[in-house]
């Protein structure tokens, strides 16, 4: 007699193959046949120096280091998080930026944890997230756990961000279901590399404010790579685009200790919520 299975009925019990981890494999064993001056192992989205060990950044560490250890053992202040490693995260994210929006920081586990938060808390199970169609794996692994549907946009249209692609995709499912939470994986998107101009930014928010008229949107930008960008000094223009959001519209920011502070395993980031409308926010906060 096989024993029944343990598992929820909805469970999907699909071993996940993570198709970053299979090229790891596969690179270790090219570098293993024809050595490491014929094979650049570039998988993993972390840090590494010319010699190939990865960046531990000494400013990071030398201040973690140096905190008690009973400090580091001890509960938050807060579930949300405590209050100074709240208010430096917002500084940190926005810099000189002027963003006038109502915010406010929650703790998460990592980046995904902002992503994760998001996506359980905007929509109802059975609704559908949309998601650029080149995008990190695990977007659609958490939006399946959630029980929520995808749908994928066009990221490119030629060399320029596809915004006809994703303002079809938005409108057919705001028809569908009323609300809209979007993902836009922005500056130095993974896994394309590709930012968006201030022109393109202003496009989306001009189009969210205008479909928003239909029910609540929620753009979730993830900047796990922001501080890798290209662009440098200039990698947060965007921000000040989002000053022009409707109230009808919550952006929220998924920020990566990962990758900015090289801090990959201690899974630490924060979701930052930006609105016109301080109760809309607050609720954010509460839920969240």
């Amino acid at each position: 007699m096989i024993p029944m299975s343990f598992m929820k009925q909805s469970a999907d019990l699909q071993p996940i193959e993570d198709t970053v981890f299979a090229v790891v494999s596969m690179a270790k064993q090219d570098i293993a046949e024809h050595g490491a001056d014929t094979v650049v192992d570039a998988t993993i989205g972390s840090l590494y120096d010319e010699q190939g060990k990865l960046v531990a950044y000494q400013n990071v560490f030398d201040h973690y280091n140096a905190i008690a250890k009973e400090v580091k053992a001890a509960y938050a202040a807060s579930f949300t998080g405590n209050p100074g490693f709240r208010t430096q995260v917002r500084n940190w994210v926005l810099q000189d930026q002027p963003v006038t929006l109502n915010t406010s920081v929650i703790a998460t586990p990592g980046g995904t944890g902002a992503v994760n938060m998001t996506m359980i808390n905007v929509l109802e199970p059975g609704q559908t997230v949309v998601l650029p169609e080149i995008c990190w794996g695990s977007y659609n692994l958490m939006a399946a756990q959630a029980g929520l549907k995808t749908a994928a946009y066009a990221m490119f249209d030629g060399d320029h961000f596809n915004l006809d692609s994703f303002e079809k995709v938005c409108r057919r499912v705001m028809s569908e279901q009323g609300r809209l939470l979007a993902v836009v994986n922005d500056p130095c998107h993974n896994p394309t590399g590709y930012s968006m101009s201030l022109a393109e930014w202003r496009q989306v928010v001009r189009f969210l404010n205008e479909l928003s008229e239909q029910g609540p949107c929620v753009i979730l930008n993830d900047i796990a790579y922001i501080d890798y960008s290209y662009q440098g000094t200039h990698s947060r223009d965007y921000l000040s685009t989002l000053n022009e959001l409707s109230g009808n519209v919550l952006a929220v920011i998924a920020f990566s200790c990962s990758k900015t502070l090289t801090s990959y395993g201690l899974r630490c980031g924060a979701a930052l919520i930006l609105g016109q409308n301080a109760q809309r926010v607050r609720e954010a906060e509460i839920v969240f």
